[in-house]
């Protein structure tokens, strides 16, 4: 049986053909342009998900990456801060070993005294220091506002006590600022366990004790009360030497210690031998007066800047004589302790930062790797085979040539063309 086809038909079968080997071609010319094997979500669903979910993921590790970068710099300001604080405190450290030279006359210490407070202005820099974009490092999370601002006796902190923080990874947030409270207020006085003190009152009756700032040494026993030494003193008289003795009361709860006999026995005084009671150890030196008295009372937190105004009053208070260079070493005695206490708190959170910076290199490490897995994925999801591509398009090509030189020669067979 013959089949006729109509020119028309041949027509429009040739057309579609070539229409379909054309939009091929155009199709596979679009990937090899974009570098990208899915043109629409629509030529592989799954993979377009896919795609999607990595993006977004690549999209918040590079997010991470940025406040890693704002974390790093926040805390490399803090470090200079807590760095130059720390040698300023070395400084003032040297100054307290010069004001106890016994040699030193008034005049020597009042020129101290004037050094010490260039470096407390030094400090109060360092605590108001700026994170450069209009805001202080040590503000806690009131940023805008001064940190400290210099008072009568020592400095008064204007922040709060937040610690800012960003997310630097998929799981961890970091603290990028440490309060100027934290760092210049949070120091323990005395030892760290208790406070030794001499009385005022110890200068105007010539006494010349000097009390050590002690130690534990049972923590087991210790109570956390207040206590007061009070010292009695019976003059030499003929062919009878000088006695004195001393009793230890309990003020927190007003009895002698120890509790028993009552009235207390009193303890004979021997200068530089310890004392020791309630898992305290001490010694006091020298020759303290009758009725002379020492305090010891649990630690307390005293800002640096108290600490260090309190070192200039005492450098300028009277040292002349026995009994006033023994009260200007009992206060220099305890402002050695705090100091070191203070030095010792900015030491630790200088090491803090420290371990944070190292942390998000760390997290940075990690970052990179993520972010090479991500382009990765991403790559076998999107882009096209190259080689495959551009073999595919000669071929398409090839097929599209041969398509219009065949439907060429096709249509041009025409009853009409031999009619004469």
């Amino acid at each position: 049986m013959i089949m006729r086809i109509s020119s028309k038909t041949i027509y429009d079968v040739g057309v579609g053909q070539i229409s379909s080997l054309q939009s091929a071609l155009a199709r596979t010319q679009s990937q090899l342009s974009t570098g990208r094997k899915n043109l629409t979500a629509a030529d592989d669903p799954i993979a377009t998900a896919r795609a999607l979910e990595v993006t977004q993921s690549q999209g918040i590790n590079t997010q991470l990456v940025t406040n890693r970068a704002n974390a790093k710099g926040m805390l490399s300001l803090e470090t200079v801060a807590l760095h130059s604080s720390g040698t300023i405190m070395q400084d003032i450290k040297t100054l307290l070993v010069n004001a106890g030279n016994g040699s030193m006359t008034q005049k020597d210490r009042e020129s101290l005294a004037v050094e010490l407070e260039g470096r407390l202005q030094d400090l109060l820099g360092q605590a108001n220091s700026s994170d450069g974009v209009g805001g202080y490092v040590f503000s806690g999370y009131k940023s805008t506002t001064l940190p400290f601002t210099q008072t009568a006796t020592g400095a008064a902190y204007q922040g709060d006590q937040g610690q800012r923080s960003l997310q630097v990874g998929s799981t961890r947030t970091l603290p990028i600022s440490d309060s100027g409270a934290s760092v210049y207020e949070n120091n323990a006085t005395g030892n760290g366990t208790f406070v030794t003190g001499a009385a005022p009152g110890n200068l105007d009756r010539g006494g010349s004790g000097i009390i050590s700032g002690g130690s534990v040494k049972d923590a087991t026993q210790l109570t956390g009360n207040r206590y007061q030494i009070d010292f009695q003193v019976v003059p030499a008289s003929p062919g009878v030497p000088k006695v004195t003795t001393y009793t230890v009361t309990d003020l927190t709860l007003n009895q002698p210690v120890p509790a028993t006999p009552v009235p207390a026995v009193p303890q004979p005084y021997v200068s530089g031998q310890n004392i020791t009671f309630d898992g305290m150890q001490f010694d006091i030196k020298g020759d303290p007066a009758d009725l002379d008295s020492f305090s010891v009372e649990p630690s307390t937190k005293q800002s640096v800047f108290t600490t260090i105004t309190d070192i200039i009053s005492a450098l300028r208070a009277p040292g002349d004589g026995p009994a006033g260079q023994a009260s200007l070493s009992n206060k220099l005695n305890q402002a050695h302790l705090n100091v070191d206490s203070a030095y010792d708190n900015m030491l630790s959170i200088e090491s803090a930062v420290g371990s944070r910076l190292k942390e998000l290199d760390y997290l940075d490490s990690s970052g990179d790797d993520l972010n090479l897995q991500y382009a990765t994925t991403l790559s076998g999801l999107q882009d096209v085979d190259v080689v495959k591509a551009i073999s595919l398009f000669t071929q398409q090509q090839t097929n599209l040539d041969a398509a219009q030189k065949s439907f060429k020669t096709l249509s041009g067979l025409s009853l009409f063309n031999y009619i004469s």
